[in-house]
């Protein structure tokens, strides 16, 4: 297995913000640095034990969607060389392919949810209410149902510790504007179909997703933080999906699925993972990139 990378150190760069997964560094007023360390936060809390290689995997996958969908969105990807960042080649080793070089954007304050399937969250509020963020959904479905189209959920982003929580769509475009609500909803059901479509092709279901987004200073809308990665993601495999079950995963639904089996009430501190799941775990995120993004 790959080494880990709990938190990254770069002395000679401003650290901004340390995340649950990122840690994002400040370069100049227009560019910053963010590394996705190997860390793994599950029910909003970091698990003490990293995923070897899981960072990389990440940063990969993000790029690869980035490039797949530069045509329905511009986004952060900038073409500052890691080199004229970080020179040192020690650190970059440390680093691996954890880093990118990104352009600042002033963040929306949402997070954009597109849901194809009942699970989740979605779930959930759909046994309590029939409905997804307001949205009324047909009778009877089951647990795992795809959808007759997606949806659009949005959600607040919540802060380190605390867990997001979904809005209908008035309250997102009280937050944000209707017009800007309207374009976020537009572009992020376009990219999670096309990506949806692709990934089946793949062997991998998409049963939801988020994206965020930001604006330069001109307020154009940019596509920013993660794409697609099994971090915003949930991918299930095609092969075995049926209705009625929450599907395996290439994710860390793994990882949750192994917590809800332990004595913990998903607080701080969490469990000490095995070696065998922190393994399994790693070979679940490095089999979502395999299908995804290998030809």
């Amino acid at each position: 297995m790959t080494s880990a990378l709990f938190q990254s150190d770069l002395p000679h760069l401003d650290l901004i913000y340390r995340g649950k997964v990122r840690d994002v560094y400040a370069i100049d007023d227009e560019h910053m640095l963010i590394v996705a360390s190997d860390r793994l936060s599950a029910f909003d809390v970091i698990m003490a034990k990293p995923i070897p290689g899981k960072g990389e995997v990440l940063t990969r996958v993000a790029n690869f969607w980035f490039g797949r969908t530069s045509h329905l969105v511009p986004n952060q990807l900038s073409d500052v060389p890691l080199e004229d960042i970080v020179p040192d080649q020690d650190q970059r080793n440390t680093l691996g392919e954890r880093a990118t070089v990104v352009k600042r954007f002033s963040p929306l304050p949402i997070e954009a949810v597109v849901r194809g399937y009942v699970i989740g969250s979605g779930w959930k509020d759909y046994q309590a209410t029939g409905q997804i963020c307001g949205i009324d959904l047909p009778k009877g479905l089951p647990q795992a149902a795809e959808l007759e189209a997606p949806i659009f959920t949005p959600a607040t982003k919540a802060e380190m510790g605390d867990h997001d929580e979904n809005i209908g769509f008035e309250q997102m475009s009280n937050t944000v504007g209707k017009e800007m609500a309207e374009k976020v909803k537009s572009i992020s059901l376009q990219i999670y179909q096309e990506a949806a479509t692709y990934a089946r092709q793949r062997g991998i279901i998409i049963a939801d997703t988020k994206f965020e987004f930001g604006l330069d200073k001109n307020g154009e809308l940019h596509l920013i933080d993660e794409v697609l990665t099994p971090d915003s993601s949930r991918f299930w495999p095609a092969d075995t999906y049926q209705p009625g079950i929450s599907p395996p995963s290439f994710d860390k639904q793994f990882l949750r699925d192994y917590l809800e089996t332990l004595d913990w009430d998903k607080t701080p501190p969490p469990p000490e993972l095995p070696e065998e799941i922190v393994e399994k775990t790693a070979a679940k995120y490095a089999e979502a990139e395999t299908r995804l993004t290998k030809s």
